[in-house]
């Protein structure tokens, strides 16, 4: 196996506490977890462990399920801040970090959930071009506009880079706090029922009343939806100039890249699948899903296997069939002298 994939494993999944736990220690839990999320021939937790029971590693799924109700999801938390550190090792601090941000609905059917009146899930979260990290993750149960939420995902833009943000998230008052933070950019798409302004020095009124902001607004209309976009914006002056139209323009065209990580998420890392009926379960499949998106970022693979996630995901696929499971493989690496 031509891949720094164990020694991703030793460093990260090698600190998971091994004795903290009679039945189900921490290593073992977060590794069903991925085993679940990484396994692409895997579609149900009964058939994952069906496969460990097979292969010496016994006990039940109830422990598993009980443990997902109870257990603090912190070492999920701690394991995904430690992998964004890796990839943060590795970003050039000289380029301007454009940081699309977005939010995505995870629909809950279980009628236990129901009762408790949650009807879905909203994971709010942002995407670092630079290196692929995600980061300000916020998870949200019930409903919500985006304009209400994401405040930690907006604080979560890097320092001197560009958040980049739907309509959804778009307020006079967010547009305010903004503008007033020095070391942080954004392109806002304005919503169409916004009153504008244009005065004398090219910039634009946004609002009306008490709230009205002033901003530098670049307008676009796409002919064939008959739609316009109105792009609100700060942006820092580089190598003497300022951002034109177009340039506006094409980074709005970034955000697609958040629309993309949900997309791989949930067709590939299992994140509409969603196998718990409890809040603090659905907080840790959540938090495995985007661990598992990290590793494989930081996973690297011969050049002729290909470059993107899902090359790296279909090339360790292919390393774990020669083992029982992950969570087997996971003991071999990190026990391994």
């Amino acid at each position: 196996m031509l891949s720094n994939f164990p020694r991703i494993v030793k460093r990260h999944l090698g600190k998971l506490p091994k004795d903290d736990y009679p039945v189900l220690n921490t290593f073992t839990f977060v590794s069903c977890w991925l085993h679940y999320v990484l396994d692409q021939s895997q579609t149900s937790m009964r058939d994952v462990f069906r496969r460990l029971n097979m292969g010496g590693i016994n006990f039940h799924i109830s422990t598993f399920s009980k443990a997902s109700k109870t257990r603090d999801p912190a070492c999920f938390q701690q394991l995904l801040w430690k992998l964004k550190q890796d990839l943060g090792a590795h970003i050039d601090l000289d380029l301007l970090a454009i940081f699309p941000l977005d939010s995505t609905i995870i629909t809950l059917t279980s009628k236990l959930l129901w009762e408790q009146e949650y009807h879905q899930v909203k994971l709010f979260g942002g995407i670092n071009l630079l290196n692929s990290e995600v980061g300000g993750i916020t998870i949200h149960f019930g409903q919500g506009h985006d304009s209400k939420y994401g405040n930690e995902t907006i604080d979560a833009i890097p320092e001197n880079g560009v958040g980049v943000m739907d309509r959804g998230f778009c307020s006079l008052a967010r547009i305010g706090q903004l503008l007033g933070r020095p070391d942080r950019y954004f392109v806002l798409r304005l919503k169409n029922n916004m009153h504008l302004e244009m005065l004398e020095d090219g910039y634009f009124r946004v609002g009306t009343g008490k709230d009205q902001v002033k901003v530098k607004v670049a307008a676009f209309c796409d002919i064939e939806s008959r739609s316009e976009f109105r792009l609100a914006s700060k942006l820092p002056t580089v190598e003497g100039r300022e951002f034109n139209n177009l340039e506006i323009g094409e980074l709005y065209r970034q955000r697609w890249q958040i629309e993309l990580l949900w997309k791989f998420l949930k067709m590939h890392l299992k994140l509409d699948r969603l196998i718990t009926k409890n809040v603090n379960g659905i907080t840790i499949q959540i938090y495995a899903s985007l661990i598992a998106y990290m590793i494989l970022r930081i996973v690297e693979i011969p050049k002729e296997y290909g470059y993107k996630a899902l090359d790296k995901l279909s090339y360790l696929q292919t390393f774990m069939s020669e083992n029982i499971s992950y969570v087997h493989w996971f003991k071999k690496l990190v026990f391994a002298r």
